[in-house]
């Protein structure tokens, strides 16, 4: 066994303090915040991000540090502190490691020094269960399983987990005991794999550890960091696709990315969330090497994605069980093109959540706003479908339509439920709401872009050092009025860019109430230049039309079917909205239905709704088949409802989409 004794205090440290730190990434065309430099104060997100403080995070917590999460347990029996045997998923020390990191997102708003030092209780924990070497696996060190044997056990997912949320912990406390164990491991996993032993050549599974080691080498300057993640980008679509002794059968070809290596790529193939986490661990590399062809194949596997596997609701990963493009086995995975199902849709929410975190770190490699107004439809729509509005029940899966009685899997519950064995899904969520308002905004090369919208205030500094400081209100995603007021900012010209959505036709920018010289293009940035000064005052008026949308011909399944969405918002119908017992599949939506919105305080916690006439059908016979003549039809006003906020008043039907009727 090589020991390993490297520390912090043997490295020269980045002061940086970004989510994903892109601050000193030379090929980064928007760069990161430091965490807490923008804060939510009022309406949607502030309104999340205290649920969050509140409920999401103490409650998994106390769920994970238990006996039913049992994910502590399993580091004080790897630490020798506690008897007993592993439970849960290989992954589980990986979700641990995400809680964690939501916590400290958490902290870095509040400054409660009680999750500090719980905190560093716990990661006294974890460096007991540690081994002298580096390894830590609580799932492979307690079942005496060898290390890096094989790929099932998640080792690679669990370690980037550990890498980002210890990276994050120093960024905002400035301590080091996290950050030492992360080190200590990743130049374990250095040693095994920068040699490229044969054995090793397939090992990459869920490849969370190339953001990991990415974030690890923006922290410490390290380049070895830098290296192993190139390597494991390398490494796929290497080898030949038949099994060998570290790969399952199921686990070969599209199912892992690895029958095409990436720069040879233009489709999104395979288990989503392994994809899309290889997808953003290769923009981050990217971000720092500059590699045109990477950029290049990522540019062509986000425009496949977008134009031929993603859902209207921003959502990812097609079916529970298929075939890929080259008809290799495929599992929670993308498909083939325009296989879009609605009550067998089965978009992963950590499969969501990743298509955001893909998109948010193209956004910054690119500066274009087509990535954020991707960042932006994920978030509100299938990534807070994922969780209760109380912040204590969970989806995993999130279809567009749900029917009684339908279950696609283990994971497929009918309704929400308090805690999912297989629980990846609940802390990538959790992280990513305490997070988001580090997405809100980033730096240009001499200002400002505003990616995201809401009630917030940003007290940053831009890249030449001056101080610039933000007020934005708003009511959005409920209103399209929003005010942003400088109250600080240097004498000298600089930018601020305004992200003009894609669906946002005819909006309006004013500067001080006059009509601001810039042209407001949907999907790009509207870049306002000039010598601002304190109390300056910008207005975005976004139209938050009512718009019915098809899909491409080409999805079967949606045609002659349309959906609803206003704003960045898709919208469903749900059975508590219709008469009793009317099953889903009954509702039929007149083209030329009137639609209204209006803002509900008292209505799931307070959301725009929109109604209209729906026309219901009657029919009473059985079968598979039956003749048009004998339908009846039903006029019924009813309610639509955002979809995130679906299955919250107990078990529901519900549908996004809507066959279409021209009465």
């Amino acid at each position: 066994m090589v020991l390993n004794t490297r520390t912090s205090k043997d490295l020269n440290l980045d002061s940086s303090k970004g989510a994903i730190n892109t601050a000193n990434s030379p090929h980064v065309k928007l760069k990161s915040l430091n965490i807490g430099d923008c804060q939510w104060t009022d309406g949607f997100w502030a309104d999340k991000f205290k649920v969050a403080e509140e409920v999401m995070v103490p409650y998994m917590g106390e769920v994970l540090k238990g006996d039913t999460g049992h994910a502590l347990n399993n580091f004080k029996f790897a630490a020798g502190l506690k008897e007993g045997k592993h439970k849960g998923t290989n992954w589980h020390d990986g979700d641990f490691y995400k809680w964690m990191e939501a916590a400290t997102y958490v902290y870095a708003i509040n400054k409660d020094e009680k999750i500090t030092n719980e905190l560093d209780g716990l990661i006294e924990i974890i460096g007991k269960a540690q081994q002298d070497n580096g390894y830590l696996q609580t799932q492979i060190q307690l079942t005496k399983a060898e290390p890096f044997s094989e790929r099932r056990y998640h080792e690679m997912y669990n370690s980037g987990h550990l890498y980002i949320a210890a990276c994050i912990y120093y960024r905002v406390t400035g301590k080091t005991n996290f950050l030492d164990i992360a080190i200590k491991h990743a130049d374990n996993l250095y040693v095994a794999f920068q040699p490229q032993p044969k054995e090793l050549a397939r090992f990459g599974f869920n490849q969370v550890q190339i953001m990991g080691l990415v974030e690890l080498y923006r922290t410490t300057k390290d380049k070895r960091y830098l290296e192993l993640a190139e390597i494991f980008i390398n490494m796929r679509g290497k080898s030949k696709v038949k099994p060998d002794p570290t790969v399952r059968f199921n686990q070969i070809g599209d199912m892992t990315q690895e029958r095409t290596p990436l720069r040879e790529s233009d489709e999104a193939v395979g288990h989503a969330v392994l994809a899309l986490y290889y997808y953003a661990g290769a923009a981050d590399v990217y971000a720092e090497t500059g590699e045109k062809a990477l950029i290049d194949a990522l540019d062509k596997i986000w425009g496949n994605i977008v134009d031929k596997k993603m859902f209207v609701t921003g959502a990812c990963g097609q079916k529970h069980h298929g075939g890929s493009s080259n008809r290799d086995f495929v599992h929670e995975a993308f498909t083939i093109d325009y296989e879009m199902h609605n009550a067998h849709a089965y978009n992963e929410t950590c499969a969501n959540l990743c298509n955001a975190m893909f998109n948010y770190r193209m956004l910054g490699v690119k500066g274009e706003s087509k990535h954020a107004d991707i960042m932006e439809l994920v978030l509100y729509n299938s990534a807070l479908s994922g969780i209760s509005l109380e912040g204590n029940t969970y989806f995993y899966t999130n279809p567009l339509r749900r029917t009684k009685g339908h279950k696609m899997g283990v994971t497929d519950y009918p309704g929400r439920v308090s805690y999912i064995p297989c629980f990846c899904c609940p802390p990538n969520l959790v992280r990513t709401i305490v997070k988001s308002s580090a997405w809100a905004y980033s730096l240009s090369e001499n200002g400002v872009a505003v990616n995201l919208y809401g009630g917030n205030k940003l007290d940053t500094k831009l890249i030449d050092g001056s101080t610039i400081r933000l007020k934005q209100e708003t009511n959005y995603p409920w209103e399209g009025n929003i005010k942003i007021t400088i109250d600080a900012c240097k004498k000298d010209t600089f930018d601020i860019l305004l992200r003009i959505p894609d669906w946002a036709d005819s909006s309006k920018i004013m500067v001080n109430g006059k009509t601001a010289n810039t042209k407001a293009k949907p999907g790009n940035f509207a870049i306002i230049n000039r010598k601002w000064q304190k109390g300056d005052v910008i207005s975005l008026n976004l139209p938050m039309d009512i718009k019915l949308l098809e899909g491409n011909p080409l999805i079967e399944e949606v045609r002659n079917q349309a959906t609803i969405k206003r704003g960045p918002v898709v919208y469903c119908v749900e059975s508590p909205d219709l008469p009793k017992d009317t099953d889903i599949l009954d509702v039929y939506l007149p083209i030329k239905s009137e639609l209204t919105a209006t803002y509900k305080p008292d209505l799931l916690g307070g959301v725009t709704a929109i109604s209209g006439n729906v026309k219901l059908r009657k029919d009473d016979k059985k079968g598979m088949y039956r003749e048009l003549s004998d339908l009846k039809w039903k006029n019924h006003k009813a309610q639509f409802v955002p979809y995130f906020a679906w299955s919250n008043r107990g078990e529901s039907e519900m549908s996004v989409w809507l066959p279409l009727i021209l009465e």
